[in-house]
């Protein structure tokens, strides 16, 4: 059984797994997922056993990452009866001896609003860490919390400030349409159904605020900024012409930008391996809607021509990667 989310016991807060890929990656705050301990999201159960009794991550580190990331249990995780985690698939209480469970590429929990403030974390005192751990049970009781096991709190989050999340549910489950039509998602005033708030860069005229994609045709490499040159065109009649015709549609990431941005060392290290790939590249971004301007041209700089650009503000809202069977059909 996959995990969207774990307790992470030295910041003493559940998490998904999209934001321990946030903290593996944040300069700003020491975090390294593979050293941390997290437990089963269910109170109860993480309360029945030791902190022994641990949860591993699939996909945490990966810059690049292509199946979606997860939580899973170990072979030794355990859990009480009635558990909300436990599944004839999973280890633990109840599980069939010897069967493994699968690592299925969609993604399951749809977040309902993507907040445009950070989550912000602190770390637990050593101290403290270590008196709950003392505090903690050496043995299971699978009996005493019956089937009411499973609060409010530890549903996976409704909300996240990671923009990988939804964008992960929209790429791995591209091909449920219907799904994607009843899913709600909101972000700042703007709430629309997951196939609607996801925009095809060339209707980008249809409506502005919303998160556009589209597939990579070339990464323009500065050195220390880059071009996103997109495939797709946006057919656009300007006033004085008769007819719409296609233009180009790019955005551009600053070096000002890379350069203070929290997780650079991560994100270079994405976007030098997007430069040198030969997969299909997708991009996604939210915060800025491209627009059309007049660029000069490089055979004859007094002379322009018309493209639709914008300049990324915002990394945390912008996504370079493979995204296998999606098409634009």
């Amino acid at each position: 059984m996959k995990f969207d989310t774990a307790y992470c016991l030295s910041l003493d807060a559940k998490l998904s797994i999209y934001d321990v890929r946030d903290l593996n990656f944040d300069e700003t705050m020491a975090f390294d997922s593979a050293k941390e301990r997290f437990q089963c999201p269910n109170d109860a159960c993480r309360a029945a056993f030791d902190e022994d009794n641990r949860l591993t991550t699939f996909n945490a580190k990966n810059v690049n990452y292509i199946r979606t990331p997860h939580f899973k249990n170990q072979p030794t995780t355990q859990h009480i009866e009635g558990c909300p985690y436990v599944s004839p698939k999973t280890p633990g209480l109840g599980a069939e001896s010897g069967e493994a469970e699968s690592d299925d590429d969609r993604e399951e929990h749809f977040p309902s609003e993507l907040l445009l403030t950070r989550r912000q974390y602190v770390r637990k005192p050593l101290n403290q860490l270590k008196d709950v751990e003392a505090n903690q049970p050496t043995s299971p009781n699978l009996s005493s919390h019956g089937d009411d096991t499973r609060s409010a709190h530890d549903s996976t989050p409704d909300k996240t400030s990671v923009f990988a999340h939804p964008v992960e549910c929209f790429v791995s489950n591209f091909d449920n349409k219907d799904l994607l039509k009843r899913m709600p998602l909101k972000i700042g005033e703007h709430t629309a159904p997951y196939a609607s708030f996801f925009k095809k860069i060339d209707y980008l005229l249809d409506n502005k605020g919303l998160i556009y994609w589209g597939k990579i045709k070339e990464i323009k490499d500065y050195t220390q900024s880059f071009r996103i040159d997109f495939e797709a065109k946006v057919w656009f009649k300007q006033p004085d012409e008769a007819k719409k015709k296609p233009y180009s549609v790019n955005v551009y990431l600053s070096k000002k930008l890379i350069d203070n941005y929290r997780k650079r060392k991560a994100f270079l290290e994405e976007i030098k391996h997007a430069v040198d790939s030969n997969a299909p590249l997708y991009c996604f971004f939210y915060g800025v809607t491209p627009e059309l301007k007049q660029v000069p041209s490089k055979k004859n700089p007094e002379q322009t021509f018309g493209v639709f650009s914008a300049n990324i503000e915002n990394l945390d809202h912008f996504i370079v990667r493979e995204a296998p069977g999606l098409t634009e059909g």
